[in-house]
């Protein structure tokens, strides 16, 4: 395939030009309660094609190889007609030529076990729930897709690289008469088949989490010192502090640049993020972007200073800042944009037990249950909490939410635990859905936020 790329290059008449072609392979198993919903793979292929001409950068998409001399005529005519309607032409930072072919590393790969053994996992997966009286209903779907990628650039690079991703993950509800709650389970990842076997011990304990709900009382609204579990504090750290690190979210809101500036002090001084893809054997893991950049570790906040952002070769030129291999697409259909890799905060020496003598009294906050961003300003829930006196854990404590601003909060994160952990499971919505955006933290105490609730 990638000499049939290089084909189609040299017949566009382009400052530069890149070629994407992906086979894309989904498997897909869903129960329903005890009903088996869907089961079924899928197979899809096609090519994206970006050509910048006179500092105008355009964008095309086919499915059929025979479209592609037409397809090319048509993005360097688009391109020519951005140049024409925009003020500033599109430059490129400059990137090394790279020719690779990279498979990933898998303990079992997906691809080799039967559709009856995935099957078998997710139903028991499923049982351990509904073998309690107490849960009303579940919904847990096994997903695999892979992304089979071949890269040309009129540069030169020439790049294979798969993506694997498994997971299995869904939705326990709880029913007490006309009281419901539900908690939230998955496992998975990007390195093999192996990180969804043997689940019913994850699903049992987030079964019980579920059920003491039940008993649960209401948050009372108001202003409180908190932990942040892991999950809570990474899900914080993406929603509201990591878009603004992808330069394309605020290459054209100058109020934004000016904040986000690098120098500025946003955080406090024990506050240390970075978005590390590079990591083995983790969700966010990949070697090089959809731009064919090589990812790179790096550092956005060092002591609560923010020192750097995540780029496109495009907004690296912008900014005049290294590239840094985070332009990264759903799939075949759509441009890579600057999504996070595996962004979390860096651990510190505060055991658990130090973190809650230090709290005294507040609030111990577990698990992100979705939640938006609006500028500055979020809002955040979490699936349950306890209340935490002298320095222990008490009661249980359900419909959480949280809001707050986003410099306020970085500035009150006062003292960060010894215990990263990073996401098995990802989804992004940012334009596009990333499955592999993977987010984490230790525990942290995060002073002043504003809880709504009974």
């Amino acid at each position: 395939m990638l000499d049939k790329l290089k084909m189609m290059l040299s017949k566009i008449d382009a400052d530069y030009t890149d070629i994407r072609y992906e086979i894309k392979k989904d498997v897909v198993i869903s129960f329903n309660g005890k009903e088996l919903s869907q089961i079924g793979s899928n197979s899809t292929d096609g090519f994206v094609v970006r050509a910048l001409k006179n500092g105008g950068f355009a964008t095309a998409v086919f499915t059929k190889i025979e479209d592609a001399e037409k397809v090319a005529k048509t993005v360097v005519e688009n391109a020519k007609l951005i140049a024409k309607n925009i003020k500033k032409p599109v430059t490129l930072a400059k990137t090394d030529v790279v020719k690779e072919t990279y498979m990933p590393s898998l303990k079992e790969d997906p691809r080799k076990i039967s559709m009856e053994e995935k099957v078998d996992i997710t139903r028991k997966a499923n049982d351990v729930p509904l073998s309690h009286k107490e849960i009303a209903t579940t919904n847990v779907t096994y997903r695999e897709t892979i992304r089979e990628k071949s890269f040309v650039t009129s540069e030169g690079s020439e790049i294979r690289e798969d993506l694997v991703t498994v997971s299995l993950a869904g939705e326990i509800i709880a029913k007490d008469s006309n009281l419901v709650q539900n908690v939230r389970v998955a496992t998975g990842g990007s390195d093999g088949f192996y990180t969804i076997r043997n689940p019913e011990t994850n699903f049992e304990e987030r079964t019980q989490i579920a059920i003491s709900l039940l008993k649960a009382k209401p948050v009372p609204g108001g202003v409180y010192n908190c932990i942040l579990n892991p999950s809570m504090a990474g899900v914080f750290t993406h929603e509201a502090f990591g878009h603004f690190s992808e330069s394309d979210i605020i290459e054209n809101l100058p109020a934004m640049r000016e904040k986000m500036k690098l120098g500025s002090k946003l955080g406090s001084d024990i506050l240390n993020i970075v978005d590390n893809a590079t990591l083995p054997n983790q969700l966010g893991f990949y070697k090089y972007d959809d731009e064919g950049v090589k990812v790179r570790h790096t550092q956005l906040m060092k002591n609560g200073v923010l020192v750097g952002r995540l780029h496109s070769r495009k907004t690296a030129a912008e900014f005049s800042e290294p590239i840094s291999g985070h332009s990264v697409a759903e799939d075949f259909r759509y441009a890579p944009i600057i999504r996070m890799g595996t962004i979390f905060i860096e651990p510190d020496k505060k055991t658990l037990d130090e973190l809650f003598t230090l709290l005294g009294d507040g609030l111990y906050i577990l698990d992100a249950k979705g939640g938006q961003t609006a500028g500055e300003n979020f809002t955040f829930g979490a699936q349950y909490g306890y209340v935490v006196k002298n320095g222990k854990k008490t009661e249980m404590i359900r419909d959480i939410n949280i809001s707050g601003n986003l410099y306020k909060t970085l500035l009150g994160i006062t003292a960060i635990g010894n215990d990263l952990v990073l996401s098995k499971r990802g989804g992004c919505g940012k334009g596009q859905m990333n499955i592999r955006s993977c987010s984490g933290a230790p525990h942290v105490i995060a002073q002043g936020l504003v809880l709504g609730g009974a």
